[in-house]
């Protein structure tokens, strides 16, 4: 039951991560691996700003902004440098490594110990340390999707989506897709950044290493969601990746925990990595069992 709780606490907080590379990933079909700085960006400017004695919620809205900073200059580079979107996330991530030990003053990480952070400031309301960030990490993710499913019901968020599944036709239509994509890159950024802040505060630390493997977590709460329940609407999509990001957690804290193998901490990237492999291998086998039934 302790797994389970802890599991589903994980799950929410990386849940964030996972709707922020949604945004990139699959309505705009960019393959961004930006995550890996900008997720820390965001834990370094929350942990630097709360160490500072400045309020954690303004700190995480202010990380929030500073991801979406990062997001326009990976717009403006993959938009008018011309540069393939793995080039840009490469580019991104190797100038954001710089940038966030500036942020931290050189530091290659802060500690967050006997800090008050948005988590356990609703401790004060007598919920457990785990209940504190399951509810608040909760809030934070109905007020995201809420927020951008209404946005992508705009005209504006048409416009997005449109640029995603068809680029040169949305461009025919009069829609500017080159801001349409500088647009999605600085909404998964924020989102991607906040995702940070929260990390930091849960773990009570924001470390320069800690947005490695992020790509690999965020798609695997994608891809997770998508084998277990298809063909969702747009706010079924975002919810159920709440879902999948439990069940990623879920499983590699079983892997982590299981007594017949020997797993040390170090292998968790490892098995994220061949899980992930192994979601993505799934609809290959579902669409090869369709072909034999109907060949049958």
């Amino acid at each position: 039951m302790d797994v389970i709780i802890l599991s589903f606490q994980q799950g929410v907080v990386w849940a964030v991560l996972g709707i922020g590379l949604y945004i990139t990933f699959r309505l705009l079909d960019i393959a961004d691996l930006s995550a890996e700085g900008v997720l820390p960006l965001g834990a370094a400017i929350a942990a630097t700003l709360i160490s500072q004695g400045i309020n954690p919620y303004l700190a995480t809205i202010v990380a929030f902004f500073g991801g979406m900073i990062a997001g326009l200059v990976s717009g403006f580079i993959h938009t008018k440098m011309k540069i393939s979107p793995m080039i840009t996330g490469i580019l991104m991530q190797t100038g954001l490594y710089s940038i966030n030990l500036h942020v931290m003053d050189g530091r290659p990480n802060i500690a967050l110990l006997g800090q008050d952070t948005i988590f356990s400031m609703v401790e004060g309301y007598g919920l457990s340390r785990n209940v504190s960030v399951i509810v608040v990490s909760i809030i934070i993710l109905a007020l995201i999707i809420a927020a951008l499913v209404w946005f992508l019901h705009t005209e504006t968020g048409l416009a997005l989506r449109a640029t995603g599944d068809n680029e040169r036709m949305s461009a025919a239509n009069g829609i500017n897709t080159n801001a349409m994509k500088t647009l999605g890159y600085m909404l998964s950024s924020g989102t991607v950044a906040l995702a940070g802040a929260m990390v930091a505060q849960k773990d009570g630390f924001a470390d320069i290493g800690m947005g490695i493997g992020t790509v690999v977590i965020g798609l695997a709460s994608i891809v997770v969601a998508e084998v277990i329940i298809p063909n969702q609407s747009i706010g079924r999509r975002l919810t159920t990746i709440i879902l999948g990001s439990f069940i990623y957690r879920l499983v590699i804290d079983f892997i982590l925990n299981q007594n017949f193998i020997v797993v040390q901490p170090q292998d968790l990237r490892l098995f994220s990595a061949l899980l992930l492999g192994l979601v993505l291998f799934v609809p290959e086998i579902q669409k090869s069992l369709k072909r034999r039934n109907r060949k049958a």
